[in-house]
Protein backbone atom coordinates (compact mmCIF):
# COMPACT_ATOMS: atom_id res chain seq x y z
CA UNK A 1 0.00 0.00 0.00
CA UNK A 2 1.65 3.35 -1.24
CA UNK A 3 2.52 5.93 1.83
CA UNK A 4 0.33 8.47 1.76
CA UNK A 5 1.61 12.00 3.53
CA UNK A 6 -1.16 13.16 6.14
CA UNK A 7 -2.44 16.69 6.21
CA UNK A 8 -3.29 19.25 9.01
CA UNK A 9 -6.20 21.12 7.57
CA UNK A 10 -5.46 23.29 10.05
CA UNK A 11 -2.13 24.17 9.86
CA UNK A 12 -2.21 26.84 6.83
CA UNK A 13 -3.91 27.53 3.99
CA UNK A 14 -1.81 25.99 1.40
CA UNK A 15 -2.36 22.84 3.60
CA UNK A 16 -6.43 23.11 3.65
CA UNK A 17 -6.43 23.27 0.12
CA UNK A 18 -4.34 20.31 -0.29
CA UNK A 19 -6.19 18.80 1.55
CA UNK A 20 -9.76 19.84 0.12
CA UNK A 21 -8.08 18.55 -3.18
CA UNK A 22 -7.51 15.23 -1.52
CA UNK A 23 -10.54 14.82 0.08
CA UNK A 24 -12.96 15.66 -3.09
CA UNK A 25 -10.75 13.87 -5.69
CA UNK A 26 -10.68 10.93 -3.92
CA UNK A 27 -14.85 11.28 -3.06
CA UNK A 28 -15.29 11.31 -6.77
CA UNK A 29 -12.70 8.09 -7.26
CA UNK A 30 -10.64 9.41 -9.23
CA UNK A 31 -6.72 8.96 -8.87
CA UNK A 32 -3.62 11.55 -9.49
CA UNK A 33 -3.33 10.84 -12.98
CA UNK A 34 -6.70 10.60 -14.12
CA UNK A 35 -7.83 14.35 -12.78
CA UNK A 36 -4.61 15.67 -13.86
CA UNK A 37 -5.37 14.67 -17.49
CA UNK A 38 -8.94 16.57 -17.13
CA UNK A 39 -6.93 19.61 -15.62
CA UNK A 40 -4.23 19.24 -18.25
CA UNK A 41 -1.55 18.51 -15.67
CA UNK A 42 0.18 15.12 -14.62
CA UNK A 43 -0.42 13.31 -11.74
CA UNK A 44 2.71 14.21 -10.16
CA UNK A 45 1.68 17.93 -9.86
CA UNK A 46 -1.47 16.71 -8.43
CA UNK A 47 0.06 14.87 -6.08
CA UNK A 48 2.82 17.88 -5.00
CA UNK A 49 -0.16 20.64 -4.41
CA UNK A 50 -2.35 18.01 -2.33
CA UNK A 51 0.89 17.89 -0.68
CA UNK A 52 1.68 21.49 0.00
CA UNK A 53 4.79 21.09 -2.15
CA UNK A 54 3.74 23.28 -5.08
CA UNK A 55 1.52 26.31 -5.05
CA UNK A 56 -1.41 26.28 -7.06
CA UNK A 57 -2.57 29.13 -9.68
CA UNK A 58 -5.77 30.26 -9.85
CA UNK A 59 -6.27 29.15 -13.37
CA UNK A 60 -5.36 25.38 -11.90
CA UNK A 61 -8.03 26.21 -9.25
CA UNK A 62 -10.74 27.33 -12.04
CA UNK A 63 -10.42 23.90 -13.88
CA UNK A 64 -10.42 21.64 -10.56
CA UNK A 65 -13.40 23.07 -9.70
CA UNK A 66 -14.54 22.41 -13.07
CA UNK A 67 -13.22 18.97 -13.03
CA UNK A 68 -14.90 18.16 -9.69
CA UNK A 69 -18.08 20.43 -10.04
CA UNK A 70 -17.34 21.82 -6.86
CA UNK A 71 -18.92 25.23 -7.06
CA UNK A 72 -15.68 27.48 -7.26
CA UNK A 73 -14.43 26.29 -3.95
CA UNK A 74 -10.98 26.44 -5.17
CA UNK A 75 -10.83 29.56 -7.17
CA UNK A 76 -12.62 31.08 -3.60
CA UNK A 77 -9.45 29.60 -1.59
CA UNK A 78 -7.00 30.24 -4.09
CA UNK A 79 -6.73 34.30 -2.77
CA UNK A 80 -6.68 33.05 0.64
CA UNK A 81 -3.79 30.34 -0.11
CA UNK A 82 -1.80 33.19 -2.58
CA UNK A 83 -1.40 35.36 -0.21
CA UNK A 84 -0.42 33.62 2.44
CA UNK A 85 2.57 33.25 0.36
CA UNK A 86 3.47 36.80 1.32
CA UNK A 87 6.14 37.28 3.48
CA UNK A 88 4.44 37.87 7.43
CA UNK A 89 4.93 41.35 7.65
CA UNK A 90 3.22 42.15 4.12
CA UNK A 91 0.27 40.54 4.61
CA UNK A 92 -1.33 43.13 6.16
CA UNK A 93 -0.54 45.71 4.08
CA UNK A 94 -1.68 43.71 0.78
CA UNK A 95 -5.08 42.79 2.91
CA UNK A 96 -5.49 46.81 3.16
CA UNK A 97 -4.23 47.71 -0.17
CA UNK A 98 -7.17 45.05 -1.51
CA UNK A 99 -9.52 47.49 -0.10
CA UNK A 100 -7.91 50.73 -0.62
CA UNK A 101 -10.34 53.31 -3.01
CA UNK A 102 -7.32 55.18 -3.43
CA UNK A 103 -3.98 54.64 -4.10
CA UNK A 104 -0.73 56.93 -4.38
CA UNK A 105 2.74 55.80 -4.21
CA UNK A 106 6.13 57.04 -5.39
CA UNK A 107 8.89 54.28 -6.16
CA UNK A 108 12.75 55.49 -6.36
CA UNK A 109 14.13 52.18 -7.32
CA UNK A 110 11.48 49.51 -8.92
CA UNK A 111 7.85 49.72 -10.54
CA UNK A 112 5.15 49.43 -8.29
CA UNK A 113 3.88 45.77 -7.11
CA UNK A 114 0.74 46.04 -8.59
CA UNK A 115 2.04 47.85 -12.02
CA UNK A 116 4.64 44.66 -12.76
CA UNK A 117 4.71 41.89 -15.36
CA UNK A 118 5.24 38.31 -14.19
CA UNK A 119 8.82 38.16 -15.52
CA UNK A 120 9.69 41.16 -14.21
CA UNK A 121 8.39 40.73 -10.59
CA UNK A 122 10.01 37.27 -10.79
CA UNK A 123 13.84 39.06 -11.66
CA UNK A 124 13.05 41.30 -8.85
CA UNK A 125 11.77 38.31 -6.33
CA UNK A 126 14.55 36.10 -7.33
CA UNK A 127 17.54 38.56 -5.48
CA UNK A 128 16.21 37.74 -2.27
CA UNK A 129 16.71 33.35 -3.21
CA UNK A 130 13.56 32.56 -1.78
CA UNK A 131 13.07 28.82 -1.20
CA UNK A 132 9.56 29.18 -3.19
CA UNK A 133 10.15 31.89 -5.48
CA UNK A 134 6.78 30.44 -7.71
CA UNK A 135 4.34 31.13 -4.61
CA UNK A 136 6.03 34.75 -4.43
CA UNK A 137 5.42 35.73 -7.60
CA UNK A 138 1.44 34.12 -8.05
CA UNK A 139 0.90 35.68 -4.82
CA UNK A 140 2.76 39.36 -6.99
CA UNK A 141 0.43 38.63 -9.68
CA UNK A 142 -2.93 37.69 -7.63
CA UNK A 143 -2.34 41.04 -5.68
CA UNK A 144 -3.18 42.39 -9.45
CA UNK A 145 -6.44 41.45 -9.56
CA UNK A 146 -7.60 44.14 -8.01
CA UNK A 147 -7.00 46.23 -11.18
CA UNK A 148 -9.45 43.94 -12.92
CA UNK A 149 -12.58 44.88 -10.96
CA UNK A 150 -15.40 46.56 -12.59
CA UNK A 151 -14.44 49.55 -10.22
CA UNK A 152 -10.28 49.54 -9.61
CA UNK A 153 -8.93 52.09 -7.01
CA UNK A 154 -7.77 54.83 -8.50
CA UNK A 155 -4.14 55.20 -8.84
CA UNK A 156 -1.71 57.48 -8.71
CA UNK A 157 1.94 56.58 -9.62
CA UNK A 158 5.40 58.55 -9.48
CA UNK A 159 7.83 57.01 -10.71
CA UNK A 160 12.00 58.03 -10.53
CA UNK A 161 13.03 58.17 -13.88
CA UNK A 162 16.21 55.65 -12.72
CA UNK A 163 13.23 52.70 -12.14
CA UNK A 164 13.39 53.20 -16.58
CA UNK A 165 16.94 52.70 -16.76
CA UNK A 166 17.36 49.97 -14.27
CA UNK A 167 17.43 46.72 -16.29
CA UNK A 168 15.53 44.39 -14.04
CA UNK A 169 15.52 41.21 -16.01
CA UNK A 170 17.37 42.01 -18.65
CA UNK A 171 16.30 43.76 -22.13
CA UNK A 172 13.51 41.79 -23.17
CA UNK A 173 11.82 42.41 -19.29
CA UNK A 174 12.27 45.67 -19.31
CA UNK A 175 10.68 46.43 -22.58
CA UNK A 176 7.61 44.06 -21.68
CA UNK A 177 7.66 45.83 -18.46
CA UNK A 178 7.37 50.22 -19.99
CA UNK A 179 4.87 48.38 -22.64
CA UNK A 180 3.00 47.47 -19.27
CA UNK A 181 3.55 51.04 -18.02
CA UNK A 182 1.86 52.53 -21.21
CA UNK A 183 -0.88 50.31 -21.36
CA UNK A 184 -1.90 50.98 -17.36
CA UNK A 185 -1.21 54.99 -18.25
CA UNK A 186 -4.08 54.92 -20.95
CA UNK A 187 -6.79 53.61 -18.46
CA UNK A 188 -8.75 56.58 -16.83
CA UNK A 189 -8.49 55.30 -13.57
CA UNK A 190 -4.77 55.51 -13.38
CA UNK A 191 -2.10 58.15 -13.49
CA UNK A 192 1.22 57.86 -14.25
CA UNK A 193 4.25 60.46 -13.83
CA UNK A 194 8.04 60.32 -13.77
CA UNK A 195 10.26 62.14 -11.55
CA UNK A 196 13.06 63.26 -14.18
CA UNK A 197 16.83 63.00 -13.06
CA UNK A 198 17.32 66.99 -13.68
CA UNK A 199 15.00 67.84 -10.42
CA UNK A 200 17.63 67.06 -8.18
CA UNK A 201 16.72 67.04 -4.25
CA UNK A 202 13.05 66.76 -3.10
CA UNK A 203 10.78 64.97 -0.95
CA UNK A 204 11.14 61.49 -1.51
CA UNK A 205 14.53 61.14 -1.06
CA UNK A 206 14.14 59.44 1.85
CA UNK A 207 13.01 56.41 -0.11
CA UNK A 208 9.39 54.56 -1.88
CA UNK A 209 6.31 55.33 -0.08
CA UNK A 210 3.07 54.22 -0.21
CA UNK A 211 -0.44 55.85 0.87
CA UNK A 212 -4.11 54.04 0.78
CA UNK A 213 -7.36 55.78 1.23
CA UNK A 214 -10.65 54.37 2.02
CA UNK A 215 -14.38 55.06 1.79
CA UNK A 216 -14.94 53.60 5.34
CA UNK A 217 -11.55 53.33 7.59
CA UNK A 218 -8.63 55.39 8.22
CA UNK A 219 -6.30 56.35 5.35
CA UNK A 220 -2.47 54.25 5.82
CA UNK A 221 0.65 55.49 5.18
CA UNK A 222 3.39 52.75 4.00
CA UNK A 223 7.04 52.62 3.77
CA UNK A 224 9.38 49.57 4.33
CA UNK A 225 13.05 48.68 4.71
CA UNK A 226 15.12 45.70 3.50
CA UNK A 227 13.55 43.49 6.05
CA UNK A 228 10.18 44.07 7.38
CA UNK A 229 7.19 47.25 6.51
CA UNK A 230 6.10 49.77 8.65
CA UNK A 231 1.98 50.82 8.22
CA UNK A 232 0.53 53.40 10.39
CA UNK A 233 -2.91 55.25 10.34
CA UNK A 234 -2.02 58.21 12.02
CA UNK A 235 -3.74 61.71 10.41
CA UNK A 236 -0.85 63.61 11.14
CA UNK A 237 1.87 61.43 9.08
CA UNK A 238 -0.80 61.12 6.54
CA UNK A 239 -0.98 64.48 5.94
CA UNK A 240 2.40 65.92 6.26
CA UNK A 241 2.94 62.47 3.66
CA UNK A 242 -0.12 63.62 1.13
CA UNK A 243 2.10 67.48 1.65
CA UNK A 244 5.33 65.45 0.37
CA UNK A 245 3.28 64.23 -2.57
CA UNK A 246 1.73 66.77 -4.08
CA UNK A 247 5.42 68.39 -4.00
CA UNK A 248 6.64 65.07 -6.00
CA UNK A 249 3.55 65.41 -8.24
CA UNK A 250 4.52 68.90 -9.25
CA UNK A 251 8.03 68.50 -10.05
CA UNK A 252 7.29 65.46 -12.14
CA UNK A 253 6.25 65.20 -15.80
CA UNK A 254 2.99 65.34 -16.83
CA UNK A 255 1.33 62.47 -17.28
CA UNK A 256 1.58 63.05 -21.45
CA UNK A 257 5.20 63.95 -21.19
CA UNK A 258 5.67 61.01 -19.11
CA UNK A 259 4.69 58.53 -21.42
CA UNK A 260 6.56 60.22 -24.12
CA UNK A 261 9.61 59.55 -21.47
CA UNK A 262 8.56 56.15 -20.87
CA UNK A 263 8.24 55.52 -24.77
CA UNK A 264 11.55 56.72 -25.73
CA UNK A 265 13.61 55.03 -22.94
CA UNK A 266 12.12 51.52 -24.12
CA UNK A 267 12.92 52.45 -27.46
CA UNK A 268 16.93 54.13 -26.90
CA UNK A 269 17.64 51.51 -23.90
CA UNK A 270 15.22 48.41 -25.08
CA UNK A 271 15.22 48.32 -28.53
CA UNK A 272 15.47 45.67 -31.10
CA UNK A 273 19.34 47.02 -31.46
CA UNK A 274 22.21 44.02 -30.98
CA UNK A 275 23.49 43.89 -27.07
CA UNK A 276 27.27 44.73 -27.34
CA UNK A 277 27.22 42.09 -24.18
CA UNK A 278 25.88 39.30 -26.87
CA UNK A 279 28.96 39.39 -28.64
CA UNK A 280 32.68 37.79 -27.92
CA UNK A 281 36.27 39.28 -29.30
CA UNK A 282 37.63 36.72 -31.79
Amino acid sequence: MANVQSLDPSASPLDYYGWELRRLREAQGLRQGQLGEIVFCTGSLIGQIETTKKVPTREFSERVDAALGTDGVFSRLIGLVLRSQLPSWFQPYAEMEAKAAYISTYQAQLVYGLLQTEAYARAVLATGEPDGLDGLVAARMERQRILEREQPPLALVVLDEAVLHRPIGGRAVMRAQLERLLELGGHRWMQIQVLPNKVGEHPGLAGAFNMLRFDAHPDVFYTEDMMSGHMTADPQVFREASLHYARMQALALSARDSKALIERVMEERYGDQDDPGEHTLA
